[in-house]
């Protein structure tokens, strides 16, 4: 898909270079949850955000600089894209292997098996209104359309009225909800959405 989608700047693919920040804006779409995630796994004299860098410079598996594309403004990285295909068929999870604050997010991608996945959507605080998301979210199509998806999916907190504002102005839809489970990060309460939308053909 890098060869094929075309993207105009600000927008440029990641680089491996750019993990750290992949990482860092991984963390700011994610409230914080991601460095609670990668506390687990943090050897004595890592900081959670080394574990986040590391596993976005992989080569291979969804979080990794692969599957981002990023805006850069004046030589940095101000904004993130983070979206892939999800499996055809629902993975064999074992949920009592997962930790249980992100249950209800493994329980609701589960749901969209085949769909192409906005795992990560952040811009940098100063950078909101800039229409960064916006071109995001149009670039997230594209590539949904160049791997033969027929939707995208994405999570969001029911009370990001902001968000899921925007999400519904493209055409996302509720089609799920779980009871996110409180975690300190978490700026909301209430249900953890999962939206949809229809790929549109060319």
């Amino acid at each position: 898909m890098r060869e094929v989608v075309r993207l105009e700047p600000p927008l440029r693919w990641a680089r491996k270079g750019d993990s750290r920040r992949v990482a860092e804006l991984m963390d700011v779409a994610g409230h914080g949850l991601p460095a609670y995630v990668w506390s687990l796994s943090a050897e004595d004299d890592q900081e959670p955000i080394d574990v986040g860098t590391a596993r976005a410079a992989r080569e291979d598996g969804n979080f990794s600089y692969r599957n981002a594309v990023v805006a850069e403004e004046g030589g940095e990285v101000v904004a993130l894209l983070l979206a892939y295909r999800l499996p055809e068929v629902s993975e064999d999870v074992d949920l009592d292997e997962v930790p249980e604050v992100l249950r209800p997010l493994v329980e609701l991608e589960l749901l969209a098996p085949g769909t192409f996945y906005v795992n990560g959507l952040a811009t940098l605080p100063g950078y909101e209104s800039r229409g960064l998301g916006t071109r995001l979210l149009n670039v997230a199509a594209d590539l949904a359309a160049e791997a033969g998806c027929d939707e995208l999916s994405i999570e969001v907190f029911e009370q990001n009225e902001g968000a899921v504002r925007l999400y519904e102005r493209y055409g996302y839809r509720t089609v799920a909800r779980r009871p996110a489970l409180p975690h300190p990060s978490y700026p909301y309460e209430g249900d953890v959405l999962l939206m949809t939308r229809k790929v549109a053909r060319t």
